[in-house]
C-alpha cells in the first residue's frame, strides 16, 4: 500500500480507502463485513469511509464493530452528515441541530471518541452556510473531529466554505466527488480550485459503479444480482453508463489493462490515482477477493501514452462538462 497527504494537512491516508456504502448493513452481514475490514487492514488500508445515512445508520454500526479492538491511532475514519437519518424534520440537512446530534450518533455507532474527517455529504440550500460552518468548527474545537471535508460541492460553494473555515480556525482539507475514466466533470474547475485552496480529492465510484470492470457486455443483459440488473432478470438501461456505445468502448480498455498487468477494475482505480490532486480512491467490497484485486492499483504509475490511449478508446463518451458538478448526483 502507498499513502498520500490529504490536501494541505499533515495527515496521510491510504491510496485505497475502504467504503461501506451499499455493503455493510445491506448486502452483507456482520461476519462478512468484519472479514472484509480485516482483509483491508492486512492489505495496508488504513482509511475507512462511511456515512450516517448509509443503510439507515447500520453501516456505521457495522464498521464500528469490525474495527473494534484495532489501535485507533493506526486508522483514519471518515463519516458524513446531510442525508436523512430519521423521519423528523430535523433529521436531515446541515443545520446546527442536526449536525450536533449526528456527530454524537456517529461516534456512538463507530465506537470512537473522534473521527479524523467529518464531511458535509452535500450542500444544504436551506441552511445558512455560516451556521453549518460554525457547527463544524465547534465539533473540531471539541475534539470530535480533526478535519472537515465536503462532498459534491460546486466551485463557488467550496470557495465560500473554505473562506469561512479559515475565519473559524479549522481546516477544510477535502472534497469527495464522483470521478472515473468516464466521469471527469471535476477536472476543469473543481480540481484546480482544490489545488489552489489546499483540498485533496477522496473519490467515489472509481470503477463507474462496476461498468469499468468490463462485466457488463454490449448486447447482453446485466449479470444477475449486479447493480444494473432488475428483479425480473432485465437490465436498467436508463442509467448513463448502460448504453451500447459506452459498454462497447469499455471493452476496448481490456488490452490496456492486460498490458499493465492489472484487472480492468484495478486499472480503473489506478487511472484515478494518476491525478495528483486525488489522495485516495474509495472502493467497496462484499468479498475479500475484490479488495485484494483493487489494492493492486496502489503505487501503479501509468505512462502518459497509456493515459492518451485510454482517452482515444473512450472518445466522446467521456463526460467533462463542469456544469454537471451538481449537488445531488447519484449517491454516495
Amino acid at each position: 500500500m502507498e499513502y498520500r497527504k490529504l490536501g494541505n494537512s499533515g495527515m496521510y491516508v491510504s491510496e485505497i480507502a475502504y467504503g461501506n456504502w451499499m455493503t455493510h448493513g445491506e448486502q452483507i452481514d456482520q461476519d462478512a463485513a468484519t472479514e472484509c475490514v480485516k482483509t483491508a487492514l492486512d492489505l495496508g488500508i488504513t482509511t475507512f469511509d462511511t456515512a450516517d445515512a448509509y443503510a439507515g445508520t447500520r453501516a456505521e454500526t457495522a464498521l464500528g464493530e469490525a474495527l473494534h479492538g484495532v489501535r485507533r491511532e493506526n486508522l483514519e475514519i471518515f463519516t458524513k452528515v446531510f442525508f436523512p437519518t430519521g423521519e423528523g424534520k430535523n433529521d436531515r440537512g446541515l443545520s446546527r441541530k442536526h449536525i450536533m446530534e449526528s456527530i454524537n450518533g456517529s461516534l456512538r455507532r463507530l465506537r470512537t471518541d473522534y473521527v479524523d474527517l467529518y464531511q458535509a455529504h452535500r450542500y444544504d440550500y436551506e441552511t445558512p452556510l455560516e451556521e453549518t460552518m460554525q457547527a463544524f468548527a465547534d465539533i473540531v474545537h471539541a475534539g470530535k473531529a480533526h478535519y472537515i471535508g465536503v462532498s459534491e460541492w460546486t466551485v463557488d460553494e467550496i470557495r465560500r466554505g473554505a473562506a469561512l473555515a479559515k475565519e473559524l480556525g479549522i481546516q477544510l482539507i477535502s472534497n469527495q466527488p464522483q470521478y472515473n475514466m468516464l466521469w471527469r466533470v471535476i477536472e476543469p474547475e473543481v480540481v484546480p480550485l482544490s489545488a489552489e485552496l489546499g483540498l485533496g480529492q477522496i473519490v467515489w465510484s472509481p470503477i463507474a459503479q462496476g461498468v469499468l470492470t468490463g462485466k457488463y457486455l454490449p448486447g447482453a443483459g446485466a449479470p444477475a444480482a449486479s447493480r444494473f440488473s432488475t428483479d425480473d432478470g432485465g437490465t436498467k438501461t436508463e442509467h448513463r453508463y448502460m448504453h451500447q456505445a459506452v459498454l462497447e468502448a469499455v471493452q476496448g480498455l481490456k488490452p490496456l489493462a492486460d498490458e499493465a498487468g492489472l484487472s480492468m477494475a484495478a486499472f480503473a482505480v489506478a487511472w484515478v490515482l494518476q491525478n495528483r490532486n486525488v489522495a485516495a480512491a474509495i472502493v467497496g467490497a462484499s468479498r475479500p477477493e475484490q479488495l485484494k484485486d483493487n489494492a493492486t492499483a496502489a503505487g501503479v504509475v501509468l505512462a502518459p501514452e497509456v493515459l492518451d490511449r485510454v482517452d482515444a478508446v473512450l472518445g466522446d463518451i467521456i463526460e467533462r462538462d463542469p456544469a454537471k458538478v451538481e449537488s445531488f448526483p447519484e449517491r454516495p
